[in-house]
């Protein structure tokens, strides 16, 4: 039987519990998945570099065991990643409907781009929908609490930025 691929693409910056929970349960769902870290941020704000980024999310998959995952830079078109992947699926996560309109519009220019592909729309546990990288950027930035929403590795990593 063929490989079932996915990619969860994204800036991951910095990757939230929300982020984590879609690894997760991906993870569980395709024998393989690969997150694909966005080479630069367009966001403003952006707080790590894509190696960072990266550092950080192969440190956490590897603590809980994910051995189906692996991480890697995301520097081309999504659907041209894909496809050097083998990846017929993209997953993408929605945390509320101002997310799903954006979501929604990146899926149909992919489709269109390439019809093989299909994505997946995923949702975080209800008690992580909250949760943003934005809004982690900007706790972070103040010195707040933020170990109900980003993992220990992140956090570690987060004390070293203002």
């Amino acid at each position: 039987m063929a490989e079932k691929i996915a990619v969860y693409p994204g800036t991951f910056d910095p990757m939230t519990l929300g982020h984590f929970d879609l690894i997760r349960r991906a993870a569980a769902l395709y024998s393989k998945l690969v997150v694909a870290v966005a080479a630069t941020s367009v966001k403003s704000g952006a707080m790590f570099d894509a190696e960072a980024r990266m550092a950080m999310i192969r440190e956490d998959v590897k603590k809980v065991g994910l051995k189906n995952v692996v991480v890697a830079k995301l520097d081309t078109l999504l659907v041209d990643f894909c496809r050097s992947r083998q990846a017929r699926v993209v997953i993408r996560g929605v945390r509320v409907y101002s997310d799903f309109e954006y979501e929604f519009q990146m899926a149909l220019t992919n489709r269109k781009l390439a019809p093989e592909i299909e994505t997946l729309f995923m949702m975080p546990s209800e008690n992580l929908a909250y949760v943003s990288s934005s809004t982690v950027r900007e706790i972070a930035r103040y010195g707040g609490d933020l170990s109900s929403m980003v993992t220990p590795t992140v956090m570690a990593h987060l004390k070293d930025v203002k």
